[in-house]
């Protein structure tokens, strides 16, 4: 049992969500998936909540109401090892959602995802500074998640 995991608020759509998600990413499972039953205060056999795992890291994900929306001050890091990983990812994430810069996506449910090549933070330190600024630069534009890094160098 994991002793932390994020827990995700929506309004309505958590069971949405996470059959989203785990059909993103390989490496996922759903746990489990909790309905209100004859006490309510949801109709019976509504969802109010849902555990799953997306890399070996579980989420729980709740039904809590429209009180609450994401903000990209929290969001999911993916480090991805190839561009075409890159590039699967970016797709599926922003598929009705949003592109932000620096390879950040807003999901179609408001969650902020970071599709970040794993090279990045080498290519951001490298000792020739006018290539690392190129390699920010390109990141800012919002090309990080979508184009080669390569191309900024």
């Amino acid at each position: 049992m994991q002793k932390i995991a994020p827990c995700l608020w929506f309004d309505g759509k958590a069971e949405e969500a996470m059959n989203f998600y785990t059909g993103i990413f390989k490496n996922s499972r759903v746990v489990d998936v909790m309905r209100y039953g004859e006490a309510g205060p949801g109709p019976k056999g509504s969802v109010l909540a849902v555990t799953f795992q997306i890399e070996g890291q579980e989420f729980m994900a709740l039904n809590g109401g429209p009180m609450f929306k994401f903000s990209p001050a929290i969001s999911l890091f993916v480090k991805c090892e190839t561009q075409e990983e890159v590039d699967e990812f970016w797709a599926k994430l922003s598929e009705g959602g949003q592109p932000q810069q620096c390879g950040w996506i807003t999901d179609k449910f408001g969650v902020s995802w970071q599709i970040v090549p794993t090279v990045l933070g080498t290519m951001l330190q490298d000792k020739d500074a006018e290539k690392s600024k190129r390699v920010m630069e390109h990141a800012e534009d919002g090309q990080a998640g979508h184009q080669p890094l390569e191309a900024s160098l």
